[in-house]
């Protein structure tokens, strides 16, 4: 008598390349999106994720019109994906760490007021200890930084509001000050403090929404039960504090501005700052990273380098 037949169970292999790609693929729900970042056409992508999926013996992805979303087996390939990845990485600074050299790459994200005003001079001094690690720095809103730090394109961030979404650990580290800015001509610009009130009768340049900066001066506003910041007379939002600053020297109006970011125009009376009455607006710049991957050794390094620096 036959044996029952029984299915032929598919010898599931693949390589560390294949997963690179697919990971990419999965969190950018794009061939076209992973292929930039992994420096592949989209059609080799496209290749790589089907000679992925022979040898794997299933169907990982789904195409759904423009996007692209794991299907059941692709979920549980990408949630072992990211540990092999991230375990690969770790071994290969490991052993180089051991053999006394620490080389590599960060990948570092900063919104844009310590990302154009901090994080330079923090680098500088983080190459001198390191001078084989380049970091890539990449400057956007808070909102924009904390989400690619979600995605795992970023290993760290460093923002101007602190998180509270689920999954990112923020950790305090540098304190700033809120404080309104107007060109060095302006009729205030001999005084040191206006209210609340007078701002509603100013043009005014705000940042984009998502913006740290922002979002603070909402919060401070708001507890002091003014109008809201839309009803202001608003001339123009822009997406970082370097245009609007351009934006005060050109008359366009005033705003509210990290005292860090002026500095420069300060020393040289191109700008002026004043303060709101009964109102100090100081915040901190956060610290995140994603606590469901693990920290390389480079990534801990320059960790422990910026907790090293924190003002608190």
């Amino acid at each position: 008598m036959k044996p029952p037949h029984s299915p032929q169970v598919p010898n599931v292999d693949f390589d560390l390349r294949q997963l690179e790609i697919f990971l990419h693929v999965v969190e950018k729900g794009s061939f076209s999106k992973a292929g930039k970042a992994v420096f592949l056409a989209q059609a080799s992508v496209s290749e790589r994720i089907a000679s992925l999926e022979r040898m794997v013996g299933v169907k990982l992805l789904d195409r759904l019109g423009r996007s692209v979303v794991p299907t059941k087996a692709g979920e549980l390939l990408y949630k072992h994906a990211v540990r092999l990845l991230e375990m690969k990485g770790a071994a290969c600074q490991e052993i180089q760490d051991f053999l006394g050299v620490k080389h590599g790459q960060l990948l570092l994200g900063g919104s844009t007021i310590p990302g154009e005003y901090i994080l330079p001079g923090a680098i500088a001094d983080f190459r001198r200890a390191y001078p084989y690690v380049m970091v890539l720095l990449t400057i956007g809103d808070s909102a924009d930084i904390r989400q690619r730090v979600l995605e795992g394109e970023l290993e760290l961030g460093i923002i101007g509001a602190q998180s509270t979404q689920k999954g990112l650990l923020s950790q305090p580290l540098w304190n700033d000050e809120l404080v309104v800015v107007v060109p060095a001509g302006h009729r205030w610009a001999a005084r040191r403090t206006i209210t609340l009130e007078d701002l509603l009768d100013e043009p005014f340049v705000l940042r984009e929404p998502g913006s740290g900066t922002l979002h603070m001066m909402e919060t401070y506003f708001g507890s002091q039960a003014v109008e809201e910041i839309d009803s202001m007379k608003v001339a123009a939002r822009f997406g970082s504090s370097t245009a609007v600053k351009e934006g005060i020297k050109a008359g366009l109006g005033i705003s509210v501005l990290s005292a860090r970011a002026v500095e420069a125009e300060l020393r040289s009376g191109v700008l002026k700052v004043l303060r709101i009455r009964g109102l100090r607006m100081m915040r901190s710049f956060y610290l995140i990273r994603d606590e469901r991957r693990e920290t390389s050794p480079i990534c801990q390094t320059m960790l422990d380098f910026l907790m090293g620096t924190t003002e608190q």
